[in-house]
């Protein structure tokens, strides 16, 4: 194969991945960065769980903070932010004193919100396989 050849296979890059099988196939080319981004918002652990905190209606951010272990308040605010930003939640301000705030799935959340409850799920459900599989992993041996 010739340096030419070899050069123009690395640059055509998402061509090649279109002619291969799996979900990438399926993307534009003017697409795929923005799909990906999103996939990234989605898929990150603590949206997942903030979609499904929301699953039971709007709901204030002490209640978020305090349902989702581990998260600090500047990741909540910052997720929250982004999923905001995506149109899955929106954020309601009540001129009360004191001010309550109350975040909600939008219509575009809740079409999300059964695919990251099964994500939810079967992270529960293999968990301890899971585990068992990185300890052998981890220790050289196979579970």
């Amino acid at each position: 194969m010739s340096a030419d050849d070899l050069r123009r296979r690395r640059t055509n890059v998402r061509a090649n991945v279109r002619k291969a099988p799996g979900p990438c196939a399926h993307w534009k080319d003017e697409d795929a960065d923005f799909i990906r981004e999103v996939l990234d918002l989605v898929g990150d652990k603590w949206s997942v769980l903030i979609i499904g905190t929301l699953a039971d209606g709007p709901t204030r951010y002490s209640h978020l903070a305090d349902a989702i272990p581990g998260i600090s308040q500047r990741m909540l605010t910052l997720t929250l932010k982004h999923l905001q930003r995506t149109g899955l939640v929106s954020r309601t301000s009540y001129p009360e004193v004191p001010p309550r705030v109350e975040y909600a799935l939008t219509d575009l959340g809740t079409s999300l919100l059964s695919i990251v409850l099964a994500l939810a799920d079967w992270s529960a459900d293999h968990h301890a396989e899971i585990r068992r599989h990185q300890t052998a992993y981890d220790s050289g041996t196979t579970p």
